[in-house]
């Protein structure tokens, strides 16, 4: 439903010309003027019957259908208002929006006062005379001429359009007629001249007289509203929520909409999470996670210090100040015991976690930082720490063992360290034979230890 008042929906707030608003009958632009206006006596304007005959709602008057389609072969296809195309539509919405009704008849307007009807009249007489026409169709006979709005070549033999207010001469290529201040194609060719240059009737009219932005009337009282760089009636610039007017009064702006102060409180200002109370539009509002305070309820919810410009920590939908928080909810060092204050470089290995500094060896208390580390029942040790006091060292030499070793009467060596105590023969992987706890290989301790043969002296041997 078209709002009375204004130049959107009431149902929506769309404007009009977004609805899908048609004319049921065929409309000639020259009915749509009214034309009391005076047009060039050589224009021949085209009739239903010829339009629809050749498929379209309007076509240019005085051509052949070769010349139709070539004209329309210049345009885009989205706007050649081929019948049952978005092209249609396109030139029902351009009729609408650059010759509106209530700029063309004093019947159609709602809002021009008794005191302003003789100032209208005399406007659309003088528009009329001097500014509004309909261009036509030539095709240029001689030599290419230049197109008056992009300058390019317009060769003979190809079409053109001219606008007589401008002279026959001057020409347009088709798809460059066009409005200086919307630049939408001149629906139907229709045209105004304001200062040398063209403009569709609507920007014509608002070169000339400010236009409200809510019923889409030309304004011609002195008095008028200018508020968000627009043009009212003063009784029409309104709350889009409650329709009350806004002049005189302070008003927000959302989603370039204007509102009073108490529609827009009571829609879309936010609830106090302390006070549950809406947080008006001169209260300053503070935030935190889809959360909303007013200044003064922004405090810490155990001992409700204000939180304004201030740290703070969140837990379980409530506020704290940095002391409740840590104090409360902040975790402790596996070290020293104390919190993790904001800030602070915190080390972890699987669940616990120290200061920094506190992360040290628990031998040297060395820091260990990034340094490798060895746990060991709950203990941290630094590598040099561990080796110290868990590694096994050899029975010989008394260093640590890291890769391989030999075991001997459940002592450890290293298997260079593990030789015959006589000849220093490495024993690893061969027979020896141990005499008072200390290892042999056989042929030491059989020239050391065995008994000997009698007759040849040499020792006896299990070999």
């Amino acid at each position: 439903m078209i709002n009375t008042k204004g130049k959107s929906c009431s149902t929506c707030k769309c404007p009009r010309e977004s609805h899908d608003v048609f004319h049921e009958e065929w409309v000639n632009v020259k009915d749509r003027i009214g034309c009391k206006v005076h047009l060039n006596s050589d224009l021949k304007l085209s009739t239903r019957e010829q339009s629809i005959s050749q498929g379209y709602s309007w076509i240019p008057g005085g051509l052949t259908p070769n010349y139709v389609q070539k004209y329309f072969s210049t345009l885009p296809a989205s706007k050649v208002p081929k019948l049952g195309t978005p092209g249609e539509r396109y030139r029902d919405r351009q009729l609408l929006l650059q010759l509106p009704k209530q700029d063309l008849a004093l019947a159609y307007c709602k809002h021009v006062d008794s005191v302003h009807h003789a100032s209208y009249e005399d406007f659309v007489t003088a528009r009329n005379e001097i500014a509004l026409d309909i261009g036509y169709i030539k095709v240029n006979p001689s030599n290419a001429v230049k197109c008056q709005r992009c300058k390019g070549a317009i060769g003979g033999g190809d079409i053109g359009v001219v606008a007589p207010k401008f002279g026959d001469d001057v020409m347009w290529h088709p798809a460059c007629f066009s409005c200086d201040s919307c630049s939408e194609l001149l629906v139907d060719l229709t045209y105004c001249v304001h200062d040398e240059e063209l403009y569709c009737e609507r920007h014509y009219a608002e070169q000339l007289k400010p236009r409200c932005a809510a019923c889409d009337e030309l304004i011609f009282s002195g008095e008028y509203t200018k508020a968000m760089n627009k043009d009212w009636h003063s009784s029409h610039f309104c709350c889009w929520q409650c329709d009350e007017s806004l002049t005189g009064h302070r008003y927000v702006l959302r989603d370039d909409h204007p509102y009073c102060i108490s529609c827009y409180e009571s829609v879309f200002a936010n609830q106090c999470e302390e006070c549950n109370k809406i947080i008006g539009i001169d209260s300053k509002d503070l935030s935190y996670k889809d959360k909303h305070w007013h200044e003064a309820c922004f405090l810490c919810s155990k001992c409700r210090v204000s939180l304004v410009d201030k740290q703070f920590g969140a837990k379980a939908d409530k506020i704290y100040c940095g002391n409740c928080y840590d104090t409360q909810f902040a975790s402790r060092c596996d070290g020293c015991g104390e919190i993790f204050r904001a800030g602070t470089k915190k080390m972890e290995y699987k669940t616990r976690q120290w200061h920094e500094k506190c992360f040290c060896c628990c031998v040297c208390s060395t820091p260990i930082g990034t340094k490798s580390f060895i746990p060991r029942e709950q203990e941290i040790y630094c590598a040099g720490c561990y080796e110290d006091k868990f590694a096994t060292r050899c029975t010989k030499c008394n260093k640590i063992i890291t890769t391989g070793g030999v075991t001997y009467k459940n002592e450890p060596w290293h298997r260079e360290c593990f030789t015959c105590t006589h000849c220093n023969t490495s024993l690893a992987g061969q027979r020896f034979t141990s005499r008072d706890e200390k290892p042999y290989c056989a042929e030491c301790f059989g020239e050391l230890f065995a008994k000997r043969c009698t007759s040849c002296s040499k020792p006896i041997t299990g070999n």
